[in-house]
């Protein structure tokens, strides 16, 4: 066993029990607490406020907590700084240790769904990170190892968490203020209260937007019919309900039916389908329109909805079951 293996496993011990403890005493991790570790610190208290953040951050700490107490302590512009500079150091030295510990493996180790899953958020690269900044899909703190996993390029990982982290930092932080002002009976309490939730509800709307982004162009029968005879790895999902997947109009061969309504509880079984085609059938296209966003909310990274669904199918003569 050579020393660069026996680093690693010390290292990995050690970041377990850091966490353990972490975990364990998480309850002394509380607003007060750092404010008053913070007023301690004098003039070094933003380099502390920020280094605490990072380590937070590696420990799975919840960040919240941080980001509400920056905005208290140092305002909306400063606390906005030092807390999108602490978590985006933080999410760098985790992205960092599991690359040094366990990339190589897992490059070598992985097979199926994960290589499928590792190829493709490493093609899509920065992308992907700017997407589950901005959708998070994953917690934080857990998002920064598995990230760390694959070959993501670290210059475009922190440029990426940086700036699409940006739009929560300022709401949240912003939120830490005006919880403070009101608190301390400050002026405008009514206006600074409505503008924290003005930008919370930007950012609530953020994936909503990302994700209709994120989502492929609606296509015609014909490019559809194109798809379909050359990619075959396309999923063709047809998302009426199960009585009409059998009616009259019958269905394309190979469809999956998965109904719209029961996409959001079923959506494990399209997880193969996650960087892969999909193409959404319905009776026109207003369900298939519903399931496109659904998906695309999700992560599915190439979602296609079939303008005029089975009804053109079937107008241009097209074989179905």
């Amino acid at each position: 066993m050579n020393n660069n293996h026996l680093m690693r496993i010390a290292l990995f011990v050690g970041l377990v029990a850091a966490i353990t403890l972490a975990v364990i005493y998480r309850d002394r991790f509380d607003g007060a607490a750092l404010e008053a570790w913070v007023h301690d610190a004098g003039p070094v208290a933003p380099l502390l406020f920020m280094l605490a953040y990072a380590l937070a951050a590696v420990l799975f700490l919840p960040g919240s907590v941080l980001t509400l107490a920056g905005g208290a302590l140092f305002g909306p512009v400063l606390g906005t700084v030092y807390n999108l500079a602490g978590a985006t150091l933080g999410a760098t030295l985790a992205f960092l240790i599991a690359r040094y510990l366990a990339s190589d493996w897992v490059a070598e180790k992985a097979g199926g769904r994960v290589k499928q899953l590792i190829n493709g958020v490493e093609g899509e690269g920065w992308r992907f990170v700017a997407f589950v900044r901005l959708v998070p899909l994953f917690p934080f703190n857990l998002l920064n190892y598995a990230l760390g996993l694959t070959r993501l390029r670290l210059s475009h990982y922190i440029l990426a968490t940086a700036v699409f982290m940006l739009p929560a930092a300022v709401a949240f932080t912003y939120l830490g203020y005006a919880g403070r002002e009101a608190v301390a009976g400050g002026e405008g309490m009514i206006q600074k209260g409505l503008m924290a939730l003005a930008l919370l509800a930007v950012v609530a709307f953020l994936p909503r937007l990302i994700a209709s982004l994120r989502s492929g162009p609606m296509i015609d029968t014909e490019t559809f019919k194109q798809m379909r005879d050359t990619r075959k790895d396309l999923l063709v999902l047809d998302v009426r309900t199960a009585g009409d997947f059998v009616g009259e109009q019958g269905h394309i061969e190979g469809a999956v039916n998965i109904p719209v309504e029961e996409l959001e509880q079923r959506m494990d079984e399209l997880g193969d389908y996650l960087e892969r085609p999909v193409a959404i059938v319905c009776r026109t296209d207003k369900r298939s329109a519903k399931a496109e966003l659904l998906l695309a909310e999700e992560g599915f990274a190439d979602v296609h909805v079939v303008r005029g669904g089975m009804t053109k199918w079937i107008d241009a003569g097209l074989p179905v079951v």
